[in-house]
């Protein structure tokens, strides 16, 4: 694709992102996007970035950053202007999105709903983060210290696995 010779592929490129943000109807992450971007159509990061930019200073999507990440939503505007250019969009395009779509939007909220991570403090200290996130709101946020790697890794691979089992105890256990 060559950014700056084909007018068809760039507008077809803008118009499948905005089909994408509004066929997810709420905030998505840029990586996220990325991922479901490019589940239906081979498209280089750096293109991506400036479609995504192109969109934004035409006020077709806007963005605001949360917790160190930047979260994307299509305007009125932009399902508008959506709504007047969707017939762009090659058929086999839509199929494919609507095909993928719902796989990957669900592996996109799987992995954004149950987070965790350890940062080390030095070799024998490590500050451990686990939490649940709905809608792009944390509802559930535990902190904790280890004194080792292993442990702390440990703890985390846990959360990721089991925290729709853990979560629920813990309110239990805080609510008896």
């Amino acid at each position: 694709m060559k950014l700056s010779s084909d007018e068809q592929t760039l507008a077809e490129n803008k118009i499948l992102i905005l089909y994408i943000l509004d066929k997810v109807g709420k905030d998505i992450s840029n990586s996220a996007l990325l991922n479901l971007v490019l589940a239906v159509t081979d498209m280089n990061y750096f293109y991506f970035q400036q479609f995504l930019l192109d969109l934004l200073q035409n006020k077709y999507i806007t963005t605001y950053e949360k917790e160190e990440t930047t979260f994307y939503s299509i305007t009125d505007f932009g399902k508008k202007t959506l709504s007047l250019t969707q017939d762009i969009l090659p058929g086999i395009i839509k199929l494919r999105v609507d095909a993928n779509f719902k796989e990957e939007l669900e592996t996109y909220e799987h992995e954004h709903s149950v987070i965790a991570e350890f940062i080390p403090r030095n070799e024998n200290y490590y500050d451990i983060t686990c939490k649940v996130v709905e809608n792009s709101e944390t509802i559930f946020e535990v902190k904790t210290f280890v004194g080792s790697k292993e442990q702390a890794k440990s703890i985390v691979d846990n959360w990721k696995n089991h925290a729709d089992k853990i979560y629920p105890e813990i309110l239990k256990i805080l609510t008896k």
